[in-house]
């Protein structure tokens, strides 16, 4: 079966969460989401106030996603299930957030653990001019091409 990315909705949130717990890199409980602020009630707002994710279906399963903070620039999520890993969906994910950035932004960022594979991919896929935050952390931007 084929994998479609398309725009997030509301009733792919409990996909969202389950991709998002079930990575090995980066990984979080709900409860951990919770302390942050990232619980259902808190996506539900952000994808009917604009679109600002993704999510590569394969029939009714969500296999990955990526969300972007529209107003700041920022690409704030990209997670994948490690079982998809290697198919080339977080590049097609980060892709479509990119594109959703660049229309309203020069310069789009994140942040990422300075040490992970993560970070090697955004790299792989131009993200430079790396600056430390603290904590093992790194700051990436891009330019709109």
């Amino acid at each position: 079966m084929d994998v479609q990315i398309r725009p997030a909705i509301v009733a792919d949130i409990p996909g969202l969460f389950h991709v998002r717990t079930s990575v090995t890199e980066n990984k979080m409980t709900h409860a951990e989401l919770a302390e942050l602020g990232i619980t259902e009630a808190a996506i539900v707002e952000m994808i009917t106030a604009d679109v600002c994710a993704w999510v590569a279906a394969r029939g009714r399963d969500i296999i990955g996603f990526s969300m972007i903070l529209p107003a700041d620039g920022c690409l704030f999520a990209a997670f994948i299930l490690p079982e998809a890993e290697g198919m080339g969906l977080g590049k097609r994910l980060v892709a479509a957030a990119e594109q959703a950035l660049f229309t309203q932004h020069a310069m789009i960022w994140l942040e990422t653990g300075k040490n992970t594979r993560a970070a090697g991919f955004y790299r792989h896929l131009g993200w430079e001019n790396e600056t430390d935050i603290g904590d093992g952390d790194i700051r990436l931007e891009k330019r709109r091409p």
